[in-house]
């Protein structure tokens, strides 16, 4: 299990989050939701530890992972693997030597630099591809591939680190609608088949609400929404996107809940 307690992160005089309690349970695939700013990305950069957070905790299996260093760093980052919106591969190098990137903690240095892998090592990124329907692809440079095969490969890397937990992090944000269900269903497969944990941040509550067991709903660094998609009512919608609301749920503009001047979400009586 996956807890996090009061988790806090403050950039500068800026709260990007603020107590955040949850507790995910292995094998579930969870969609974090909520306006842009909402602090969804700073969550997952925290659990993953590519930034610190200010206050609280998280632990995994009953292991604090809060302020790890070193070695003990990496092999949490090697078992809790992230997706970015961006892919971040290395485009002038062939699709198979991207997947190896994800073994990188698993081997020494001086192969992954050398190029020279070992073959069990290429056997385990050709079975992550061949997984991913892109086996026929591994020889080509991952800037020839389209943006839905791109975001499958930094999925196969993340695949060969052999991790528990994975963080999607907009994943599908820059894909069309056909490459945004390869990916999704990708995923959701992972999940289903791996009982690999997912945690997705995603805009598209249709996405959402079609993948995702469970929702956490986020506004101003805070959850205000944690339940079953069944229980994300129009209204709940429109508490967490202020008059965004009118983009997800396609609804009358008088019908979203006003904002202030500063974008916060006024009091409704």
């Amino acid at each position: 299990m996956l807890r996090i307690e009061s988790l806090g992160k403050r950039f500068g005089d800026k709260a990007a989050l603020s107590g955040v309690s949850l507790e995910v349970g292995n094998g579930v695939f969870v969609g974090i939701i909520g306006r842009s700013g909402a602090g969804k990305s700073t969550l997952l950069r925290c659990i993953n530890r590519l930034v610190d957070p200010s206050e609280g905790r998280i632990s995994f299996e009953g292991r604090d992972v809060t302020f790890l260093r070193g070695q003990a760093l990496r092999d949490w980052r090697a078992s809790c693997g992230m997706i970015f919106q961006q892919f971040n591969l290395a485009g002038r190098l062939d699709v198979l030597t991207n997947v190896l990137m994800g073994r990188i903690n698993a081997i020494s240095v001086l192969p992954a630099m050398l190029k020279t892998w070992p073959e069990k090592e290429k056997l385990t990124a050709l079975r992550a591809l061949d997984r991913l329907d892109l086996g026929e692809l591994a020889g080509q440079r991952a800037e020839s591939l389209s943006g839905g095969q791109q975001q499958r490969v930094a999925i196969a890397r993340t695949l060969v680190q052999d991790p528990r937990i994975i963080l999607a992090d907009e994943p599908v944000a820059s894909l069309d609608p056909r490459n945004t269900r390869i990916v999704m269903d990708a995923l959701r497969d992972l999940n289903r088949e791996r009982s690999i944990t997912v945690l997705c941040n995603l805009h598209s509550l249709d996405l959402a609400r079609a993948y995702c067991q469970r929702l956490i709903g986020m506004r101003e660094g805070r959850v205000v929404f944690d339940g079953p998609p069944s229980a994300l009512s129009d209204a709940a919608v429109i508490d967490l996107y202020g008059l965004e609301a009118n983009d997800v749920l396609d609804l009358p503009e008088a019908m979203a809940r006003p904002v202030n001047d500063s974008g916060q979400l006024k009091s409704v009586a």
